[in-house]
């Protein structure tokens, strides 16, 4: 049995009404009310929420103001439709788990079965860039104010905690530093990788060697 996700900020996509193209390009074609209203609260058929979330962050426009990387970022013809999507979703999906197109081909910008994969917010966060935040600084590295030297950390995804790597005279010997670090990481995390789908860890290293 399905759970359902509370939400309140999404059209309605039920029996009974018209059901107009989400993003203008997304077909629900579910026999089945995808969000009922229960109690007075708006329930979504959580394949749908992960269905209209994916369309949301490949053609959605105010998306895309706040999240760019995004822009050109398109879903196959076949999870046009909700049915088709959620065939697959039912025997890919885990709990909590989160829908990736990037792991299975490196700069992939399509969302397909092919090339998309739920993997644990672990992994996630272990091959996100957080470009926005660190500025225009290599990734890992960060200016030490006391002495104005550049300095290297980088998190252990599973354990959360953040590994101070040293200060460097230089952005590019600080980040040359979190890169070996996070390669070790890497190295050890393979079974874990492995477990989801052997084609990760190889793609996860490209990842890393390839981060600025």
């Amino acid at each position: 049995e399905l759970s359902l996700h509370i939400e309140a900020n999404y059209p309605f996509s039920g029996i009974g009404r018209p059901r107009k193209p989400l993003y203008g390009i997304g077909l629900n074609d579910a026999d089945y009310t995808t969000t009922p209203m229960v109690n007075g609260v708006r329930l979504w058929d959580p394949a749908y929420y992960a269905w209209s979330s994916m369309l949301q962050r490949a053609y959605n426009r105010k998306y895309h103001a706040e999240n760019q990387t995004y822009i050109g970022v398109t879903v196959c013809e076949e999870w046009h439709s909700f049915s088709a999507f959620r065939e697959w979703w039912l025997n890919s999906h885990r709990e909590d788990w989160h829908l990736d197109k990037d792991l299975l081909e490196v700069g992939n910008r399509e969302y397909s079965p092919d090339t998309c994969v739920y993997v644990p917010q672990w992994l996630n966060n272990f091959t996100s860039d957080h470009g926005a935040s660190r500025g225009e600084l290599p990734i890992g590295v960060s200016i030490y104010k006391p002495t104005w030297k550049y300095r290297s950390d980088c998190s252990n995804p599973i354990t959360g905690k953040k590994h101070h790597l040293g200060r460097f005279t230089t952005p590019a010997a600080a980040h040359m530093a979190w890169k070996q670090y996070k390669l070790e990481l890497a190295d050890e995390l393979k079974p874990r990788m492995d477990s989801i789908d052997k084609r990760i860890y190889p793609n996860v290293v490209t990842i890393i060697k390839a981060a600025v």
